[in-house]
């Protein structure tokens, strides 16, 4: 298939991560550009529109994705706004990249797992920008050499300053715990199998009512073990660390130890203080490799399938945590669309 011109996309949110979006299409990203922003704010969308030039600013997105200069679409939205927005896309026959989550629970995640499976083929990338960050990407290949052997454990901290007003318990297992589940999926090559989430006397710095931090444990189909420390009132910086156990050695990344100051009698260096800081590079790529799929006419990384499975893994997270106890995770059978 001939690769496309100049790619016309569509972003649907223009809150702070649909708005950084906006910015990386249009002075990073190479061969795309934004045609129209959607967001029920219409000021919001206009505003951004605005410093887009031959954007138009909408606030329906069925609107947007029926313009004749819309190719694709980023869905930056709500996540209970994504369903409608991906079968939308789907009529219009958009390839599409959504952010996390896919849907907000497993059983819209599966309506659109089955949506795209009748379509025949894959339309849409989900956002696990994780998947290419660069340290992230050279652990995967060091697992995928052998050289280390099977991996036992994998260990996870995911540490946040402070939590955004309105957050909840829960959250942290669907909002931040979610990308540990699609790394260790990746990482791994395992289906997540059961979950057990546990969690010490809440630190002073939480929020009346939340149980932070909170210790998450899952049982993968290839019998490793994995742990996730989620700590998102730490007070100190953004901090996204992992390290695998392999039967002949250990691999870590996420240290932050790029550059190392000494001077007035110490040493030390800086922590990055949120997740558009810590993984800018990220979602460079991550965007970039949508776009230079989409002008090929390919849909490549995180599927719908592994957005479904990390919202079936999110659901037995939620119940441990209310609960108490491990949950095993209810997953359907792969379809073969989705098959490696």
């Amino acid at each position: 298939m001939a690769e496309r011109a100049t790619l016309g996309v569509a972003v649907i949110g223009t809150g702070k991560m649909g708005a950084d979006h906006v910015r990386r299409i249009q002075e990073v990203t190479s061969g795309a550009r934004v045609t129209a922003v959607v967001d029920v704010d219409a000021e919001r969308a206009k505003s951004v529109a605005a410093r887009v030039d031959g954007c138009t600013a909408h606030t329906d997105a069925a609107a947007a994705m029926a313009s004749a200069d819309v190719d694709a679409v980023i869905i930056a939205s709500p996540g209970p706004a994504h369903e409608a927005a991906l079968l939308t896309a789907f009529e219009h026959d958009l390839p599409v990249l959504c952010e996390k989550p896919l849907t907000p629970d497993a059983a819209s995640a599966l309506r659109v797992v089955e949506a795209e499976r009748k379509l025949g083929r894959r339309r849409v990338q989900v956002g696990f920008m994780r998947r290419y960050d660069a340290e992230y990407r050279k652990l995967k290949a060091l697992l995928e050499t052998g050289q280390l052997g099977r991996p036992l454990m994998l260990h996870n901290r995911h540490r946040n300053v402070a939590s955004p007003p309105g957050w909840t318990s829960e959250m942290l297992i669907n909002d931040s715990v979610t990308h540990e589940m699609d790394v260790t999926r990746w990482l791994l090559g395992h289906e997540i199998t059961a979950v057990t989430v546990l969690a010490p006397t809440p630190s002073q710095n939480a929020p009346d009512g939340i149980r932070d931090p909170q210790l998450v444990l899952f049982e993968t189909d290839g019998g490793a073990i994995v742990d996730v420390e989620i700590f998102v009132n730490c007070g100190f910086g953004y901090q996204v660390q992992a390290e695998v156990v392999c039967e002949r050695g250990t691999a870590r990344v996420g240290e932050g130890h790029a550059m190392v100051t000494h001077a007035a009698g110490r040493w030390g260096g800086t922590i990055a203080q949120d997740y558009i800081e810590r993984f800018a590079d990220a979602y460079d790529r991550e965007v970039q490799a949508w776009v230079d799929a989409t002008r090929r006419g390919e849909v490549t990384g995180p599927s719908v399938w592994d957005g479904y499975a990390v919202a079936a893994v999110c659901e037995a997270g939620v119940r441990s945590l209310q609960d108490g106890g491990r949950v095993a995770v209810d997953l359907v059978a792969r379809p073969a669309l989705y098959q490696d």
